[in-house]
């Protein structure tokens, strides 16, 4: 009898820190397949021995952008890597937003600003447009867990500008967005499984205090199980139809917020290396498993 052998794949930080991973190896050995946590930047690390990498808590992964994704298309040359390696590429930069937005998609509205280009604000003391009724979101387009992130209240396009252009003067493209007041009541988290909605969670306001940058702030607060609306499922399943895919992923998180008229928008769409919170759930770990599973037969 041939054993199906997957790597979990996680970072030195993850190995610690990740409440899911052992969880998720345990449901992936009741159901017969070998399954281990592995490093992805680990030099030891032999691809090749496992017929499935699972990306999951490469929490690192932002600092090392370039190494991840040459890691990414390496193993996926060594052996079946989910999320597949395009899919991972497309992800890992915040432009994915526009493309889901020409495909329809119901997104939060977003100005990009490019380095060195001529739609960055030309000074920081000048906010140009970098202003909103309520507010605005300042982040760069790549990021994890609101790093280097905050939001700014009407009238302080200057701090606003000012973040801005910090990101940009250091080589990074800047995203900004209207602070949606309704965030208050609190971000939607919906999971999917091979394109199937499993779960979803309600997480608390996250940018609570304006004009701050906290980069040790707890990503997730005030974590909730939660039902969504017919709306919310159907703006998710949108999102992931949308995709430059032509299957759906092993999982993806759909974070949505609501507008002023209750719509719900995607804020952001995660495939890359998500809190599932399994744990909200009593058989979370079980239906990661099963969908790997799914995945893994031949």
């Amino acid at each position: 009898m041939t054993v199906t052998r997957v790597a979990v794949v996680t970072s030195e930080a993850g190995a610690e820190l990740d409440g899911d991973l052992a969880p998720v190896v345990a449901a992936l050995a009741d159901r017969g397949l070998a399954a281990e946590p592995v490093v992805w930047g680990a030099a030891a690390a032999a691809w090749e021995r496992f017929d499935l990498a699972v990306v999951r808590s490469v929490w690192d992964y932002v600092e090392r952008l370039d190494e991840f994704l040459r890691w990414a298309d390496g193993t996926a040359r060594a052996t079946r890597l989910w999320n597949p390696a395009p899919l991972i590429r497309w992800n890992c930069d915040k432009h994915y937003l526009r493309e889901l937005a020409r495909h329809g998609v119901a997104v939060v509205p977003t100005r990009f600003l490019e380095p060195g280009s001529p739609n960055a604000p030309a000074d920081p003391a000048d906010p140009g447009e970098l202003d909103a009724p309520d507010g605005v979101v300042v982040k760069p387009v790549v990021s994890a867990g609101a790093l280097d992130t905050a939001r700014y209240e009407p009238g302080h396009g200057e701090q606003a500008a000012r973040h801005a252009r910090t990101l940009l003067e250091r080589g990074r493209g800047v995203m900004v967005q209207p602070y949606l007041p309704r965030v208050a009541e609190g971000e939607r988290a919906l999971v999917l499984l091979n394109g199937v909605f499993s779960h979803a969670v309600r997480k608390g306001p996250l940018l609570t205090e304006p004009g701050v940058i906290d980069n040790d702030r707890h990503p997730h607060p005030g974590l909730v199980p939660y039902r969504p609306t017919g709306a919310e499922l159907r703006t998710a399943l949108a999102a992931l139809a949308a995709l430059p895919s032509p299957r759906p992923p092993l999982y993806a998180r759909v974070d949505l917020v609501l507008d002023g008229d209750g719509r719900p928008l995607v804020l952001e769409l995660e495939l890359v290396e998500p809190n599932l919170f399994l744990d909200t759930v009593p058989d979370g770990p079980a239906r990661f498993a099963d969908a790997v599973a799914a995945l893994a037969r031949p």
